[in-house]
């Protein structure tokens, strides 16, 4: 735990799991998709006593399965390229500890299209069963875009359902085809989505023109029930501000989701035992997502075990 601590590597949270302790040691291998369940899943731990959580990550932004595989044949290739952090390869990562679960996911442009995940996850597959056999490999389902992305009309005209019709599809099918287990975080997503009181009507579209008019702090009003972290402020590598539209990446909403299907499918627990709380969300809200986490947990069926 000190190595893991000195590198920055690891989170060492304790919860309650049951009636038994549980450790568990988990190694995402994605991209900010994976990123955004480090924002609030080891503080949900955290808070319910008796367990040990050790989390680690293999992400690089928006990589696809295709990438994650050529970046190990580069390392393999080239004992100095470090693709991960610029430190590591996946290699090490692997073998950096015994983990317990090692979860991947497609990039999210693909992840509705089933013809995008081989040869590339069969050879990843693979290389974590070569360096990690202990590991059990676990999908994580991501979700679609936020109904007002141009993603939509150009390449996907049914918009977000479709989106999320198709890569609920894709990810059954491919967890069928190995036989392993998915963490549902889209379905839960969509399930929030049209369940909530408040649904996300969209709004504007701001040019770039339009949005360089703004001060900071200030922005544009924007609807109530979203999910996805829209326009907002982001820091600069110089430390100055700028103003930016996310329209595929989770808000605190969204993350806090993402954490609680993450714990319960995890830990195999209801989500009733989640008591953290982001700070300044309202705790109506953040109940009516743990609900949602746990909807979505109970309604998903596990393609693993139909077969």
């Amino acid at each position: 735990m000190k190595k893991a601590t000195v590198l920055g590597l690891a989170i060492l949270c304790l919860c309650a799991c049951g009636l038994s302790a549980r450790s568990l040691k988990v190694l995402t291998i994605g991209n900010s998709f994976a990123d955004s369940v480090f924002s609030y899943l080891p503080t949900i731990v955290a808070a319910v006593p008796d367990c040990e959580l050790v989390l680690d990550r293999a992400n690089i932004g928006g990589c696809s399965l295709e990438r994650h595989w050529r970046e190990v044949e580069k390392a393999e290739a080239d004992p100095d390229y470090k693709p991960y952090a610029g430190k590591y390869t996946l290699k090490d990562k692997l073998t950096s500890q015994p983990w317990d679960i090692i979860t991947m996911q497609q990039v999210s442009s693909l992840s509705f299209k089933p013809e995008s995940h081989e040869p590339w996850f069969k050879n990843l597959y693979d290389y974590v069963r070569k360096y990690a056999p202990q590991a059990e490999i676990v999908i994580q389902m991501t979700w679609a875009y936020r109904d007002d992305h141009n993603f939509f009309p150009k390449v996907l005209p049914g918009g977000q359902e479709e989106m999320f019709d198709k890569l609920f599809a894709a990810y059954n099918q491919l967890a069928a085809n190995y036989q392993l287990r998915v963490i549902p975080t889209g379905l839960a997503v969509q399930l929030a989505r049209r369940n909530q009181a408040v649904k996300f009507v969209p709004g504007k579209i701001y040019s770039k023109e339009e949005l360089a008019q703004f001060e900071y702090p200030e922005l544009p009003k924007e609807s109530g029930g979203s999910f996805i972290t829209g326009i907002h402020w982001g820091k600069n590598k110089d430390g100055s501000r700028s103003i930016r539209t996310d329209l595929i990446h989770l808000n605190r909403r969204g993350m806090y989701l993402q954490a609680c299907i993450w714990f319960a499918e995890l830990y195999d627990q209801n989500t009733s035992v989640i008591t953290f709380v982001p700070d300044k969300m309202d705790p109506a809200d953040a109940a009516f997502l743990r609900q949602m986490a746990q909807k979505a947990r109970d309604d998903y069926q596990q393609p693993a075990k139909q077969q």
